[in-house]
Order: structure tokens, then C-alpha cells, then sequence
């Protein structure tokens, strides 16, 4: 029979590795979601500030600078950040030489440890920067690398191994025409930082199989971690297998917050905007519901991903999968231009989340 574990990562993005090696087992156990920031204030062309909010602790974040549209992938490294007791907080970072002049510029926080990422964006002027949503497992980036039509996030499973030779993955959602670095490390690493097998063009993106040869200095591990990333447009996507013919037979994390679902079901949800009317309600349609579940729904300001959010709503999943609900827009957020939106199960932990613009469309 065969195993497939399928998942991502994020975010927005979230987001993850088995249960025993997760990012919400390395740090405490009631550390749930992933790390945001928004932009306080710049000093142009000297320093900006910015605040974090539910930053995981006792992690050490390496902040990166670029230009705009690069989400801070490969970046100029602007500081080494230890979060502490994590949270709240602010930190204040100096512009590079080279972005001196920059009318816009990107930042980004990555864990090189946990894999945990956050980034957002700014004018280089003292008119504080215009967040741009926090791309998720859900919500397409504000600057799409590829084309305008993609949407979501790429996800692969693992088809097939041959011991300490080869391991043969099948993607997902794989966004069209970008670049992909594939690398391999020990389980828990989530792949970050790992010895590079590959780089992998997308092509047509979709649903698509490729074999890694496995690093002989990995050779004789029991689990191996794989990762593709994108140096261009930052998607990316984790997994990891047992080096064994018998492949991946683990129950994926499908989120730093997420524990196991019902009986055979892996993944974990997503959901997309069907349709808004302006300040009275949306509809969104799901896809992988995990079935049997209770959602929260929650509404909050852009760049909060829902947390906290004003409740709108309570949902059964029923049957899960693909499924329409339409929820109405809380009136202390009537006016905004753009809403973030949460579905969150109190019992099992899975959540998915997105954003949209809050203007009347079909």
C-alpha cells in the first residue's frame, strides 16, 4: 500500500513536519500559529521599525532586506534577532548601503533553525509602510511571481524512495515558470539550511513527479527532510520521508497548531474568496475541509491573519472537503479596504486563513 503524506508551507505560510519533530514541539507546546509583523515607522534611508506580534520564543530569526517584490529572499542581512519570551515586540533594523535610495523596500525574518518565516514591506519615507497582507497557505502573495491566475500554495507527497539512493516526490499546485532549490537535511529541520540536491524548474507548474538523489552524507538515516524553495518568489514547500522502501508513512503537521484529523484524512484545509458585498458579507468556498470538525470563524484587520478576530460565525464541517459558506462582515470592520478571515477548530487545532478586498464582486 502506498503512504502519501501531503502538505506544505507556509505562509501568509505555515507550516510543517510530523508531530514528533514540529515546530510547536521544539518550542513550548502552547505555542500555536506562526509569526507576523507590521512596520512602525522608517527613518528614510537610515532605519525602520517594526512590531511583531505572536513571535515564537527561544528562536533566533536572521532579518533579511531587498527589494521590493523579493519578500526578502536572499536578501542583504540586516541583523540576528533572538525572540526572547517572543510575542509582542519591536525591534528597529538599519537600511543597507545598497537599498539607500530604494522607494520601497522588503523584509523578512527567517528561523534558519525552526523554519518560521514573516515578511512584509515598506516605503523607504517617513509615511509609515502600507502593509501588504502576509502571504499564507491560503492568500496569494501580494506581488504573485508567476502568473495572476495562480493561486494557493504548492504542496508535494512522496511517491517513492530507494534506500540511501533516491527519493521520488509528486507535486501539487506547483506554480508555473519559477525556480525551485531542493535541498535535504536531518528530520526536524524542515529541510532549512540542508545540503542542495537540485534545482528544479516549475515549467507548467501543476501537478508534476520528480527524483532527488539523496546525499551520501545522509546515507543510513532512518528520516530524511526535503524542502523546494524558491530564491525568486519565495513559495515553498516541506515534507520528509522514512529512508526506506517503505517511503513516508508519518502523520504530516499540517500546521504548527494542527494535531492529527479523523481517520485517513492528510492534508490540511484551505479556503478561497468566492465573492464579497461590501461591508455586509463573504463567501468562501473550502478545499480539504477535514470532515466531522467545528470551525470558528473570526474577521480581523489586514495583517492579522484572523487571530482574535471579531467571531462570525461557527461552522460544521459536515462531510469536509469542498464546501461554500458566506459569513457576515462584522460592523466594526465595515469601511476597511481589506479583511483577514480565519477558520480555526478549537478541538483539533486545523485552521486555514486568507484575506480580501472589500468591495462588491460577482
Amino acid at each position: 500500500m502506498k503512504h502519501k503524506v501531503s502538505f506544505i508551507v507556509v505562509l501568509f505560510m505555515l507550516i510543517s513536519l510530523v508531530t514528533s519533530v514540529s515546530a510547536a514541539t521544539i518550542y513550548a507546546t502552547s505555542y500555536t500559529g506562526f509569526p507576523t509583523f507590521s512596520i512602525e515607522s522608517v527613518v528614510p534611508d537610515k532605519s525602520v521599525t517594526i512590531k511583531t506580534a505572536n513571535l515564537p520564543p527561544n528562536d533566533t530569526f536572521t532579518v533579511t532586506m531587498g527589494k521590493i517584490g523579493t519578500q526578502g529572499v536572499g536578501g542583504i542581512v540586516v541583523g540576528t534577532t533572538d525572540s526572547g519570551t517572543g510575542g509582542v515586540q519591536t525591534f528597529t533594523y538599519t537600511l543597507p548601503a545598497e537599498l539607500v535610495g530604494s522607494a520601497q523596500v522588503a523584509i523578512r525574518m527567517q528561523s534558519p533553525t525552526s523554519g518560521y518565516f514573516s515578511y512584509n514591506w515598506f516605503y523607504n519615507s517617513t509615511v509609515p509602510g502600507t502593509t501588504s497582507p502576509q502571504p499564507t497557505p491560503t492568500a496569494t502573495p501580494a506581488t504573485p511571481p508567476t502568473s495572476s491566475g495562480y493561486s494557493g500554495f504548492p504542496t508535494f507527497s512522496i511517491e517513492s524512495v530507494v534506500p540511501d539512493k533516491s527519493v521520488t516526490i509528486e507535486t501539487n499546485n506547483l506554480p508555473a515558470n519559477d525556480t525551485f532549490t531542493v535541498t535535504m537535511g536531518k528530520i526536524g529541520t524542515k529541510g532549512a539550511g540542508g545540503l542542495e540536491v537540485a534545482s528544479t524548474n516549475s515549467g507548467a507548474g501543476g501537478v508534476q513527479t520528480f527524483t532527488y538523489n539523496i546525499p551520501a552524507s545522509l546515507a543510513g538515516m532512518n528520516q530524511i527532510a526535503i524542502r523546494m524553495q524558491s530564491p525568486d518568489s519565495g513559495y515553498f514547500a516541506y515534507n520528509w520521508f522514512f529512508n526506506s522502501s517503505a517511503g513516508a508513512t508519518g502523520s504530516p503537521q499540517p500546521s504548527p497548531s494542527a494535531t492529527p484529523g479523523p481517520s485517513g484524512y492528510i492534508g490540511f484545509p484551505t479556503f478561497s474568496i468566492g465573492s464579497v458585498v461590501q461591508d455586509k458579507t463573504v463567501t468562501i468556498k473550502t478545499d480539504n475541509l477535514p470532515p466531522n470538525d467545528t470551525f470558528t470563524v473570526t474577521m480581523g484587520k489586514i495583517g492579522t491573519q484572523g487571530i482574535n478576530g471579531v467571531e462570525v460565525g461557527t461552522t460544521n464541517s459536515g462531510a469536509g472537503g469542498a464546501q461554500t459558506f458566506t459569513y457576515n462582515i462584522p460592523a466594526s470592520l465595515a469601511g476597511l479596504d481589506l479583511v483577514a478571515i480565519r477558520m480555526q477548530s478549537p478541538t483539533s487545532g486545523y485552521f486555514a486563513y486568507n484575506w480580501f478586498v472589500n468591495q462588491t464582486s460577482p
